[in-house]
């Protein structure tokens, strides 16, 4: 922000810090929650388990903090290997639902989306913004806090990230469309019996990195806000 008010009059440098101040504010917010979130719905999918779900969630952050305290650049090597499975995962779960249902490609057409929104008018800001958000839950994965450079994260998002989460999108849509009642938990009814236990490993891997991502951006902006 300094370096921005520099370049700009007064009035814009004061607009600028207003900006900044906040989108910390946000990134804050998301920094308290993100963790927890994800790293429960990681685990919700085991069955029969549920009463241990909360003690598992919070023993895992409490790891992931201690792990965060001494510093990750020993353990972020396995980062980008464990993202790729999980996105080539979640691609493969996706096409099997679609297989036996591939008529929900034809939400593939914008005239459905432009119907809904003519049709709901009230509820199409919620509805846009639950699929902004489903979208940009996903950069803190593939992204690492822009270290890598703009053309790999774009790389990454256009090549791997993206078709994998349309593809596990469009599978969990032709799921419920089969039946109504995996609409409970439609993601892990995706995967077949035997692989629900790997599944839950993977997606716990995956967020516990999203988790620490977010964690590190947090500690790095209070280290600039404090210099």
């Amino acid at each position: 922000m300094s370096l921005a008010r520099r370049n700009v009059g007064r009035k814009a440098g004061h607009i600028i810090v207003l900006a900044g101040l906040i989108g910390g504010a946000f990134f804050y917010g998301d920094g308290v929650i993100t963790p927890a979130i994800s790293v429960l719905s990681a685990i919700e999918g085991i069955q029969g388990l549920e009463k241990y779900v909360v003690p598992l969630a919070l023993t895992i952050l409490a790891l992931l903090f201690i792990i965060q305290k001494h510093g990750t650049e020993k353990v972020s090597r396995v980062f980008g290997p464990v993202m790729f499975v999980w996105f080539v995962a979640i691609g493969a779960l996706g096409i099997r639902g679609i297989l036996p249902n591939p008529e929900v490609l034809h939400a593939l057409s914008p005239s459905y989306a432009l119907t809904f929104l003519l049709s709901h008018k009230a509820l199409s800001l919620a509805a846009m913004g639950m699929v902004v958000l489903a979208v940009t839950g996903a950069e803190a994965l593939y992204a690492d806090m822009g270290h890598l450079g703009k053309a790999p994260i774009r790389l990454a998002w256009l090549v791997i990230a993206m078709p994998a989460l349309i593809l596990n999108y469009f599978g969990q849509g032709a799921l419920v469309l089969a039946d109504a009642q995996a609409l409970n938990n439609q993601f892990f009814n995706l995967a077949p019996g035997w692989a629900q236990i790997p599944l839950i490993v993977l997606s716990t891997l995956a967020t516990v990195i999203a988790a620490q991502a977010v964690i590190s951006g947090v500690y790095t902006l209070t280290h600039q806000a404090i210099r």
